[in-house]
């Protein structure tokens, strides 16, 4: 697999007309535009199923569950945790696109494994104001997915929650496991 991080950064490989990441990223949408055609598709994922994941680089999701463009809705942040925010997502996607099912997806090696809540301390420390929100830290991934599960399952504006399963992704195997809900 050749990732960006392993790509030459030679004088060669140069970006025309500036030099930043994002110079790299807009002149490699210019190049997918110019052979993109519309699929034709609306909003609503084919498969009617909404995927919740960190944010983590080393998950490439459509890869890893043998997805398309089209198939599922993809919500991804730090840890993968369900937030008022994920929910807020989940509920647009099942009441207003359809969806019906939820994955859920943390990973081995997360870097909110390393983190607690004083880092909100630290924040407030340097910039003079304490974040409103939680870090989501945790130190068990399987207890982490459990508790997402529950948030889902237990929100009063979800339609669908017969159908949400939690897994942990391994990033040096690439394997699934799934995590018992109870």
């Amino acid at each position: 697999m050749t990732t960006s991080a392993s790509l030459p950064t030679g004088p060669e490989d140069a970006i025309t007309g500036g030099g930043t990441v994002t110079d790299r990223l807009v002149e490699a949408n210019e190049r997918y535009a110019g052979a993109f055609t519309d699929p034709g598709m609306d909003a609503r994922p084919v498969l009617r199923v909404a995927v919740v994941a960190c944010m983590d680089a080393r998950l490439d999701l459509h890869a890893a569950l043998g997805l398309e463009l089209g198939d599922c809705h993809t919500i991804r942040n730090a840890g993968g945790v369900v937030t008022d925010d994920v929910i807020r997502s989940l509920t647009i996607s099942q009441r207003k696109l359809g969806t019906r099912s939820i994955v859920l997806i943390h990973h081995t090696g997360c870097g909110l494994e390393a983190l607690t809540e004083d880092f909100r301390n630290e924040l407030e420390l340097e910039v003079g104001q304490r974040p409103a929100w939680a870090v989501e830290s945790f130190r068990d991934v399987d207890q982490d997915v459990r508790q997402s599960m529950q948030r889902v399952r237990t929100s009063p504006f979800l339609l669908h929650t017969d159908d949400v399963r939690g897994f942990v992704f391994d990033v040096r195997t690439g394997l699934l496991r799934e995590v018992d809900p109870t």
